[in-house]
């Protein structure tokens, strides 16, 4: 245990998702031995990021507006939405340039060992979005976990009765991966997603 301000420093970045406390340690004395302008610009950069950003008021991306830019977009697809867990599942789907529709951020996952239950997911709000007569499909990108496949046994469930075409994220083996380091569950997606090849 280090004294006073340098312990706290350590014990905060240690909070941080994926931060162990090696990693936080390291951090720590990155920041102390770099100088005064790099961790202002840090401090800056948290504060202006904590006043500016917030959640679009349509699909609950991360945005500086009330609207999110794809939001705004008029040129996307509006008669589907991608439901994905968290922001950061959008900035992966758009990196592949496959998707031009729209998105719905449910906030998280249902997992009842955290207290999470569908009440505590923007799913009200997705169920409004889907009283707009044009959209026609539902595309569920929930991780490929527990918690995910629980999300989307859920929403499926919701949305079947709707009359909308839902469907689900195929999954199953990585580029590259070896087959005898694939676990069951990944090699039986991979047999229920496979496709005739001509």
């Amino acid at each position: 245990m280090y004294e006073g301000v340098v312990q706290e420093l350590i014990d905060e970045l240690g909070r941080l998702p994926g931060v162990g406390p090696k990693s936080a340690q390291r951090i720590a004395f990155y920041l102390l031995q770099s100088d005064d302008d790099q961790a202002q610009k840090l401090a800056q950069v948290l504060n202006e990021v904590k006043e500016r950003v917030r959640f679009c008021e349509v699909c609950g991306n991360v945005t500086e507006e009330t609207k999110c830019n794809i939001c705004r977009d008029a040129r996307r697809n509006r008669t589907a939405i991608c439901v994905v867990e968290e922001s950061k599942d959008v900035q992966a789907i758009e990196r592949t340039r496959e998707f031009r529709g729209l998105y719905h951020v449910l906030g998280g996952a249902i997992s009842p060992i955290e207290g999470i239950g569908p009440d505590q997911l923007r799913i009200k709000e997705l169920m409004t979005r889907l009283s707009d007569p044009d959209i026609q499909e539902v595309i569920i990108a929930t991780d490929p976990n527990l918690e995910g496949e629980a999300t989307a046994t859920y929403l499926t469930r919701m949305l079947s009765p709707l009359g909308i075409t839902v469907s689900r994220l195929a999954s199953g083996l990585p580029v590259g991966g070896d087959l005898e380091y694939a676990d069951e569950v990944t090699l039986g997606r991979a047999f229920e997603g496979r496709r005739i090849v001509k």
